[in-house]
């Protein structure tokens, strides 16, 4: 399966086109309709609620973005919809992924990223799965978890799949990886696993053998996370086919 061609068309924003200091923050509504005023496409992340569906929010918790304590997975769709978002002027709450996906109608790209704590929790990836086979749109979706990637390849081969990477894994969100999974990850020692049609990398990270092989050998495209600077937007034009971009106008 080749890449759709808008993957590498148009820089693409970052959990939406957010501005805290106007009030658009992060994978809301408001931030997917600022994207796509601008016309570009869209990345946001998916978590799992209580019961099993899937809601637009990167953390796994609550604490940073709205009033509320607590783990994302603990609480219901139910109430986790009527959370708001502090800090957005617009009103916004914590979408489902399904309210999200209708509200966007295709009008953009979506890129979608499936967190995982890494403990082989596959739920929330087959909950999208199940949600996409009914959305009209275009669509990516990756995950820094070769076994939902891998699970995306054999149970999903339809649906354009991506890994995301980097060198160190050094992030207070990395706590669930052992230092195995960091190299193989890092050195791509899952790929005949997860197969991916794109890489998603560190921008800091880039130029390495992972992505510079990746391109050379296996023809796919890479992306470079998060470019906030100049410098950042250099050294993804130089060694990257795509960039997901935050705090600047491309």
């Amino acid at each position: 399966m080749s890449t759709p061609s808008w993957l590498v068309a148009k820089p693409i924003a970052h959990r939406g086109l957010h501005n805290k200091g106007e009030g658009v923050i992060e994978n809301t509504v408001s931030a997917a309709e600022a994207a796509i005023a601008r016309g570009f496409p869209i990345e946001l992340d998916v978590q799992l609620t209580a019961d099993n569906e899937a809601i637009v929010f990167h953390d796994f918790e609550l604490n940073r973005l709205t009033g509320e304590t607590g783990l994302v997975a603990e609480r219901k769709l139910s109430d986790l919809s009527k959370i708001e978002i502090v800090g957005a002027t617009g009103g916004d709450r914590i979408p489902a992924l399904t309210d999200y996906l209708a509200t966007i109608a295709g009008r953009t790209p979506l890129v979608i990223e499936i967190k995982s704590k890494f403990n082989g929790d596959l739920r929330l990836t087959k909950r999208v799965i199940e949600i996409l086979a009914d959305y009209s749109g275009p669509f990516v979706v990756k995950s820094f978890d070769p076994d939902i990637v891998a699970h995306l390849r054999a149970n999903a081969p339809n649906i354009t799949r991506g890994f995301i990477g980097e060198l160190e894994y050094g992030s207070k969100a990395d706590s669930f990886l052992t230092p195995e999974m960091k190299h193989r990850m890092a050195n791509l020692l899952h790929f005949s696993d997860t197969q991916p049609h794109f890489l998603s990398w560190r921008v800091k990270d880039i130029p390495c053998a992972s992505t510079h092989l990746s391109r050379v050998l296996g023809n796919l495209p890479v992306m470079t996370w998060t470019v906030r600077t100049p410098e950042d937007r250099a050294r993804a034009e130089k060694h990257a086919n795509q960039m997901v971009f935050e705090g600047f106008l491309p």
